[in-house]
């Protein structure tokens, strides 16, 4: 698909906007980097003087370096184990923001009538946040196991399966979007890195947001200057 820049710091591709948002049923956000400033598991290895170690491990999986999400989530956490609970409510007070235009842009989806689905391979423990925070409407990630006060450096298996990874979320947009009634291309999926491009694959807009270079190749849209509400420059309501 050849793509053009619609806007300075706005690239599309496959299409000639605006679209009507209300032809779309669903939006899924990735958190982490995404609605979110941080990446949550490496704010957290901080505490424990890891930061550069797993955060190295996080850039390489996120540019698509490192195949394997799962290993490379269980690499990671496992480099968190001692980290006290306490430091998770510590990073989602002082470090994590809500992204530029992140509410204006569930918002505006809201009134538009579609459903909001975050799904991360990051933690429930700011998913969840998050989620109240934004009147978010379903959510997907990754439970720390924790055990006296501090974490195991495990994820623990939940009914769905163990890890949140590319192809979880992938089945996850098809799940909810199977519950609303709403065909794949009626689902709008938002992302960062490499294990958001197979739900973005299947997604019938899909969007990358300050992303790394292989989704920004492969996405609709690129946002890749100012907040995720510039999707609305591309979408009437």
């Amino acid at each position: 698909m050849t793509a053009s820049t619609f806007a300075p710091g706005l690239v599309v591709r496959g299409f000639t906007p605006p679209l009507a948002l209300s032809d779309f049923k669903l939006i899924a956000f990735d958190m982490d980097s995404t609605l979110i400033n941080i990446e949550c598991i490496d704010e957290i290895a901080d505490a424990v003087g890891k930061k550069a170690e797993v955060a190295a491990i996080t850039e390489a999986t996120m540019r698509g370096e490192i195949k394997d999400f799962k290993e490379s989530l269980t690499r990671r956490v496992a480099l968190l184990q001692g980290v006290p609970v306490a430091a998770l409510q510590q990073v989602y007070d002082e470090r994590l923001r809500l992204n530029p235009g992140a509410s204006e842009l569930v918002a505006a989806c809201k009134a538009a009538g579609l459903k909001v689905l975050l799904v991360s391979g990051g933690f429930t423990f700011f998913a969840n946040r998050v989620r109240d925070r934004l009147g978010i409407d379903f959510t997907r990630s990754n439970l720390l196991d924790e055990a006296d006060g501090a974490l195991t450096g495990r994820v623990v298996p939940q009914a769905w399966g163990d890890i949140c990874d590319g192809a979880e979320k992938r089945r996850t947009l098809l799940e909810v979007a199977s519950l609303l009634g709403a065909a794949p291309q009626q689902c709008i999926a938002v992302g960062d890195g490499a294990n958001d491009l197979p739900m973005m694959g299947e997604a019938g807009l899909s969007v990358a947001y300050h992303a790394k270079p292989k989704v920004r190749e492969q996405a609709m849209v690129s946002i890749e200057a100012g907040g995720l509400d510039r999707l609305l420059e591309l979408l009437r309501g």
